[in-house]
């Protein structure tokens, strides 16, 4: 199976890229499903049904949130009926919406897609562990899902490290979200899991983490609250990883760093193109 994630889309240069370039991608690497980190999308602050849509019809199978997933209050709404759009699992019980869901692929494979958000230096939501075993239980891979993605959607590098190496190969591939700058470490794990540590963001480079620059600036400066940050206006960079895994098990038997347009150097997956 050929698995494309994608990382944090940060607004309007985030969406824009996504959706010029991933139908193209999508035919000239015969994918087979595509996950979206889309908790930034609208304005840099959460995700809409309009643009959570705009997504799935340029190419998504599957949307991830975090810590940003009820910055737009309708998502607290529109999540019940959207089943593509999976909010991390460690909510405490009672929260809206679903933290995986095995999606059914346009081969008639399936794709179980798990979101957890770590506890470091973040809210702490309930033990992540625990939240994706109990996933994994329901859906194991090469009995009821063909492949899993886990979104780790953390501030520490050393959690997101803990909970992949711990389900190394019970899961196809364990990527890295939230700080918004792409890792250099994409490789696969000895137990046949693919894992970056952060996969980047989809939006302006140009940027603080696909915000404006100047009012985030003076905050560190002046230590005074201020306006609310603007997303930046540059063109949108795509940044990701791309996943090959073994048919036979569900392991994966290839990565690659994602990383298509302006400023950073570029990378696609060889073994695709």
């Amino acid at each position: 199976m050929r698995i494309l994630f994608l990382g944090d889309i940060v607004g309007r240069p985030g969406r824009r890229a996504v959706q010029e370039r991933l139908p193209g991608l999508r035919a000239r690497w015969r994918l087979d499903a595509v996950v979206i980190n889309g908790e930034n999308a609208a304005g840099g602050f959460g995700i809409t049904e309009a643009i959570c849509e705009e997504l799935i019809e340029a190419g998504a199978d599957a949307v991830t949130l975090g810590n940003h997933s009820w910055d737009q209050r309708e998502a607290l709404v529109f999540i019940a009926r959207q089943p593509r759009l999976i909010r991390p699992c460690n909510y405490p019980p009672g929260a809206p919406g679903r933290g995986a869901n095995l999606v059914d692929l346009r081969d008639g494979r399936r794709l179980l897609v798990v979101n957890v958000m770590g506890r470091l230096f973040m809210e702490a939501l309930d033990d992540p562990f625990a939240a994706v075993e109990r996933e994994l239980s329901l859906c194991p891979l090469g009995q009821v899902a063909d492949a899993v993605l886990v979104d780790i959607h953390a501030e520490a590098t050393s959690e997101k490290q803990a909970l992949a190496y711990h389900f190394d190969g019970r899961v196809s591939a364990a990527v890295g979200t939230h700080t918004h700058v792409p890792t250099a470490d994409h490789r696969i794990l000895p137990g046949g899991t693919a894992y970056i540590s952060d996969a980047g963001m989809c939006g302006d480079y140009e940027s603080i983490l696909g915000l404006q620059r100047e009012e985030l600036i003076r905050r560190f400066i002046e230590k005074v609250p201020g306006s609310r940050p603007e997303v930046g206006l540059g063109e949108g960079t795509l940044c990701g990883l791309a996943v090959e895994t073994d048919d036979a098990t569900g392991l994966a038997v290839r990565a690659a760093a994602v990383r298509i347009g302006p400023l950073l150097a570029a990378s696609r997956p060889e073994f695709w193109d």
